[in-house]
C-alpha cells in the first residue's frame, strides 16, 4: 500500500498523509468474528485515570484474531484484506477447506487467493505458521509466541519484524529490530514474513480533531503545569523541568532505566540498550 497527498484545500489537508486503502474491503467485517468493545476512557475498575489522553473516538467492534493457529495442516484461502480500527496492521479473512472462517494479521505480499496453512512443517510462505524448531535459520518472521499455545504476543504492529538467527539447547534465538537479542523455546508458533502496512509509520494527521476520531486527547507538557499537577510545574518564567525529568507518577522519563528484577532476563542475550 502506498501513502496518499492530498491538494491543500484547507490547513488540515495541507499537511495530511493517510494510508490508500483502496485495495482493502469496503464493506462491514465478518459479523461472526466481531464483538462489542467498550470505551474505558483510561480508566481502571476504581474510575481512576491510568493511562492519560484517553477519551471519545468513532465507535468500534472488536475483530477476533486467531493468535494460536491450532487449525494445522488444513489449507486455507485468503478471502478478502481488511481495515481494522483496533491495530495498526491490516488482517485478513482466511477460510479453510471444512468451511471455518478466521482472521489473521496479515503480512506484506499477502493477496487474496492466496493459500496459507499451519503446522509442524510447512512451506516457507508469507502467512504460513509453523513452530520456531522448524524454520530455517534466517526467515523473517512476526507473530511470536513467548509462551507454548499462549498465542501471539510479539511482533504484532505494523511493519514490524525480527529474524530467526539461531537455535541452542532447545531454544530459537530472535534479533529483534530494536537489537535486542531473545531466546524463545523451540516450541512457540511464529509466522513467516514482515506484518502488513510499513508505510503506517509515514501517515500525517493533518489536524488535531483527526487525533479525536481515534480515541486520543490533546497532552500537555509538564512544565507548562503548576506543581500540584506535574513534577515538572512551577517556577519563575520558563524552565525546563529539572536535571531530572520523570512522569507525572515520578517514573524516569527520556531514555532511564525503569525495569528491574523482571522474570524474562535470564532470556535476554543482549539488551537493547547495548551497541548494536
Amino acid at each position: 500500500m502506498a501513502v496518499k497527498n492530498y491538494k491543500p484545500t484547507s490547513a488540515g489537508r495541507r499537511a495530511l498523509v493517510t494510508i490508500d486503502r483502496s485495495d482493502l474491503w469496503k464493506g462491514s467485517p465478518e459479523k461472526n468474528l466481531t464483538e462489542g468493545l467498550k470505551k474505558t476512557g483510561g480508566r481502571n475498575n476504581y474510575g481512576r485515570i491510568t493511562s492519560r489522553h484517553i477519551g471519545g473516538g468513532h465507535k468500534r467492534r472488536y475483530r477476533l484474531i486467531d493468535w494460536k493457529r491450532t487449525k494445522w495442516d488444513m489449507d486455507a484461502t485468503v478471502t478478502r484484506l481488511e481495515y481494522d480500527p483496533n491495530r495498526t496492521a491490516f488482517i485478513a479473512l482466511i477460510k479453510y477447506k471444512d468451511g471455518e472462517k478466521a482472521y489473521i494479521i496479515a503480512p506484506q505480499r499477502l493477496s487474496v487467493g492466496d493459500k496459507v496453512v499451519a503446522g509442524e512443517k510447512v512451506d516457507v510462505k508469507p502467512g504460513n505458521a509453523m513452530p520456531l524448531k522448524s524454520m530455517p535459520v534466517g526467515t523473517i518472521i512476526h507473530n511470536i509466541e513467548l509462551k507454548q499455545g499462549k498465542g501471539a504476543q510479539m511482533i504484532r504492529s505494523a511493519g514490524t519484524y525480527a529474524q530467526l538467527v539461531g537455535r541452542d539447547q532447545g531454544y530459537a534465538q530472535i534479533k529483534l529490530s530494536s537489537g535486542e537479542l531473545r531466546v524463545v523455546r523451540g516450541e512457540c508458533m511464529a509466522t513467516v514474513g514482515a506484518v502488513s502496512n510499513p508505510d503506517h509509520m509515514n501517515t500525517n494527521m493533518g489536524k488535531a480533531g483527526r487525533n479525536r476520531w481515534n480515541g486520543r486527547r490533546p497532552s500537555v507538557r509538564g512544565v507548562v503545569m503548576n506543581p500540584v499537577d506535574h513534577p515538572h510545574g512551577g517556577g519563575e518564567g520558563r524552565t525546563s523541568g529539572g536535571r531530572h525529568p520523570v512522569s507525572p507518577t515520578g517514573k524516569c522519563a527520556k531514555g532511564g532505566v525503569t525495569r528491574s528484577n523482571k522474570a524474562t532476563d535470564k532470556f535476554i542475550l543482549r539488551s537493547r540498550k547495548k551497541k548494536k
